[in-house]
């Protein structure tokens, strides 16, 4: 199976700048593509960006658009979260999610077990 470890997460203040890692590792696997969620307190997880393994296709939410980059290391099945210009209102867990094969199963669709990001005002 696939496993996803998620880091860089912290308490920063508004303004400051963040950088989240998420590496995946398992035997014989291959990546379609990794995006990053979040989960405010007291709410549901929402979407934050994506990006394709294929081609380094980039997604973002309105919310972070112009402030976050997501971006990928390929040879160390790596993809990471820069963080710009952080509002209170991006404190949440932030969750890491990726797709792909995996010999002997198939299709894989797995989370981290996030990072806490706090940001305050």
């Amino acid at each position: 199976q696939v496993q996803l470890v998620e880091s860089g997460g912290g308490l920063v203040q508004a303004g400051d700048s963040l950088r989240l890692s998420c590496a995946a590792s398992g035997r014989t696997f291959t990546i379609y593509g990794m995006a990053w969620f979040r989960q405010p307190p007291g709410k549901e997880r929402e979407y934050v960006a994506s990006i394709s393994w294929t081609g380094g296709t980039t997604s973002y939410s309105n919310s972070v658009k112009g402030r976050f980059t997501i971006s990928s290391d390929n040879s160390k099945n790596t993809a990471y979260l820069q963080m710009n210009s952080l509002k209170p209102d991006d404190t949440a867990v932030y969750y890491c999610n990726a797709e792909g094969w995996v010999a002997g199963r198939g299709d894989y669709d797995v989370w981290g077990q996030g990072t806490q990001v706090t940001v305050s005002s």
